[in-house]
């Protein structure tokens, strides 16, 4: 490992590890436990389709290139495995120990082997009437590349139908999209106690009734297993194909790429393995691992809570911002002042409020948003098609490369523009992640510009589970920068200058290293000086040494980082003057935020933008300052809660391990809770 920077992927795993932790924790509520193991494994799934991929691919870019390359990738990739072996070990474990605990409270997940004979009936009837029907076995022949036949998205049975001395094999996809995944069972002789089963166990107890009267066999017998492809993909670069074509085929390509890994049953046999690496056409050892019994564990994230109430987190109740309360409109509210909102604490609807009353509103002349996550049922869409029924202009720039949404944003696409919205299919070159709406309004002749700057997406969905900062302004200085994005993405070749906002690729990173400058000139001038920092990621080099640089210098840098950090924090002569914890808690913490002290005239700036090299030079991000002196406040008070936190804080420290901060004499304080707390009192809903 280097000596200035821990490798991302294995930073990642210690992200993924403090997933772990929040399952493992008894004080999580017990519902709440096992689907924090479904979050890890959704994770797990993401990091094999995009990390571990990337660093196969490297391995086989340099094996004839670059001997020294080769070595390296080899040697991370054999970290990696040791790292995800020793996890997974640890999420059986837990795993064991958040069944006992649900079953302390009569909550009971059977496996086919414990149902009952009155339970067995009720299975195969259900089966039978409701799942059946939905269900579709592929029987495997030379004929069918099975590799092109089934996707990463779901889980399979591998059937074996065994008649003599021969062994047909037929693979069975869990319609869990359409008819679920849990069950749960009739009471028996105790209401109190819920029992539930799993489809896999369901269709695994009735796959003879799949082949009945098909496939002649005296026994059959089915193990789960998966696959996680490589996310990459390659675009066709044919002139005649439309933008939304080619990353359609794109997306066909996913569905076809080598697998990076192939998870199975513990027990399914030898020759079944055999057969299943023969088909898919693997050779690696390494790919293919044996593990628990079920597939697809991040299903277990909308896992039921059949019993009481406290058995999962107690909802919060959504707060309501008391400027946007008091005013008429949303326009005349921030008029009064700029509004700083923070998610999931503060209602969502506010900014669905923003967008719907700018569609009907005689003033609104044109409405400006960018697209990269948004739910599947969104009513920020809705409002924007009754914009364009009312008369409004209305520009959209979708991100169609939103890894593991380009489906959803290719549909939406060809939808609003059916509906009269100009799309603007995002950049070839750059994606576009920032996230970023302006409604222009005309007033009393001119036209007046009312902005949005966030650091999460117009999603309904993730906000309620997502924290993130949004920024309502009419600033000019802010406003009009905001419409040079629009302008710059869909004329990539037009030079724009940014005073005010860091927008990436433009001047993101030349900004943000010119304000660590300052902070480093000022500590050697003898003044105080502090850089705090709140991001998802830290990993890209450039910046991590000015901030090396900045420490070496005496300046006093704390940082927030929830997942992957590759700066080294505690080195003494190097990073000593570096603080880093992550807060992983019940909900995710998605924004980032830099406060630089400036001499005792702070200055603070939300972003899209996580300090990766992506972010800052292939990507298109927008940086705002926060110059309101309340929002300002606020945004320390919170920044002070969470570096406070004792319950849900880890140390981030040269080794990763990810030690819980030492509370000693302090009071307990979990600044999630804080913080809802805080604002509740400062919106008057207490």
């Amino acid at each position: 490992m280097s000596t200035l920077y821990f490798p991302k992927e294995l930073s990642w795993l210690a992200f993924n590890q403090r997933v772990l932790q929040e399952a493992a924790d008894p004080n999580t509520p017990a519902i709440e436990r096992l689907r924090f193991l479904g979050i890890y494994s959704n994770n797990l799934d993401e990091f094999y389709r995009v990390r571990v991929a990337d660093v196969k691919r490297q391995i086989a870019i340099y094996e004839d290139t670059d001997q020294a390359q080769y070595e390296h990738f080899t040697s991370l990739l054999t970290e990696i495995q040791r790292k995800v072996s020793g996890l997974s070990k640890q999420f059986d474990s837990v795993h064991r120990r958040v069944q006992a605990n649900l079953r302390r409270y009569n909550i009971h997940i059977l496996g086919r082997d414990k149902l009952s004979e009155q339970q067995i009936t009720w299975v195969k009837d259900h089966f039978r009437k409701k799942i059946l029907m939905h269900v579709a076995p592929i029987l495997l022949d030379s004929k069918v590349d099975l590799l092109q036949r089934i996707n990463d998205s779901s889980v399979y049975l591998d059937v074996a139908l065994h008649r003599a001395k021969k062994t047909k094999y037929a693979i069975v996809e869990l319609p869990t999209s359409t008819v679920g995944r849990f069950y749960v069972l009739p009471p028996e002789k105790s209401k109190v106690k819920k029992e539930i089963v799993l489809l896999d166990d369901i269709i695994k107890l009735c796959v003879s009734e799949l082949f009945k009267g098909f496939v002649k066999f005296d026994r059959a017998e089915a193990y789960s297993f998966k696959i996680t492809r490589d996310s990459e993909y390659s675009i066709n670069d044919e002139i005649d194909e439309s933008y939304v074509d080619k990353m359609s085929e794109g997306m066909k390509q996913r569905l076809i790429a080598e697998p990076v890994r192939i998870i199975h049953d513990l027990d399914m046999p030898k020759e079944m393995v055999k057969d299943l690496r023969k088909r898919l056409k693997i050779s690696s050892e390494e790919t293919v691992q044996a593990a628990g019994h079920y597939r697809n564990f991040k299903d277990f994230i909308g896992f039921p809570n059949p019993g009481r109430s406290y058995l999962e987190h107690t909802k919060l109740r959504n707060i309501r911002n008391q400027t946007f309360v008091t005013h008429d409109t949303v326009f005349e509210a921030i008029q009064h002042k700029d509004i700083l909102l923070y998610y999931p604490y503060h209602d969502f609807t506010h900014f669905t409020e923003f967008v719907r009353q700018a569609a009907f509103d005689p003033q609104v002349r044109h409405i400006r948003l960018n697209i990269y996550r948004v739910a599947s049922n969104s009513r920020i869409i809705s409002s924007l098609v009754d914009a364009v029924d009312n008369g409004k202009k209305v520009t959209v720039v979708v991100e169609l490369r939103a890894r593991f949404d380009e489906e959803n944003n290719i549909a939406w696409s060809k939808s609003m523009t059916d509906s009269g919205i100009k799309v603007v299919l995002g950049n070839p070159n750059v994606k576009i992640h920032s996230k970023l709406c302006i409604v222009t309004r005309e007033e009393k002749g001119e036209f007046r510009h009312y902005a949005h700057f966030g650091t999460g997406n117009f999603n309904e969905k993730t906000a309620k589970i997502y924290t993130d900062l949004s920024l309502f302004t009419c600033d000019p200085d802010l406003t009009e920068e905001g419409i040079a994005v629009f302008d710059m993405i869909q004329n990539p070749y037009k030079k724009v200058r940014f005073n005010h906002l860091q927008v990436s690729p433009v001047n993101a990173r030349s900004k943000i290293q010119s304000l660590i400058r300052q902070e480093i000139q000022r500590c050697t001038e003898g003044h105080f000086a502090q850089i705090t920092l709140k991001i998802n990621n830290l990993v890209d080099k450039e910046l991590i040494d000015d901030l090396y640089r900045a420490s070496q210098s005496g300046v006093k840098i704390r940082a927030i980082i929830r997942g992957m950090c590759s700066l080294i924090p505690g080195v003494k002569g190097l990073s000593e003057n570096i603080k880093v914890v992550s807060i992983v808690d019940r909900y995710l913490e998605h924004p980032r935020i830099m406060i630089f002290e400036n001499g005792g005239n702070k200055k603070y700036y939300i972003s899209s933008a996580d300090w990766m090299t992506r972010n800052m030079d292939y990507r298109i991000e927008v940086g705002c300052p926060v110059r309101d002196p309340e929002a300002q406040k606020i945004i320390d008070d919170m920044l002070e809660l969470q570096f406070q936190d004792t319950l849900k804080a880890r140390v981030i420290d040269q080794l990763q391990v990810n030690e819980y901060v030492k509370r000693g004499n302090r009071k307990k304080l979990r600044s999630q809770i804080a913080i809802h707390s805080y604002l509740s009192k400062i919106e008057k809903t207490y």
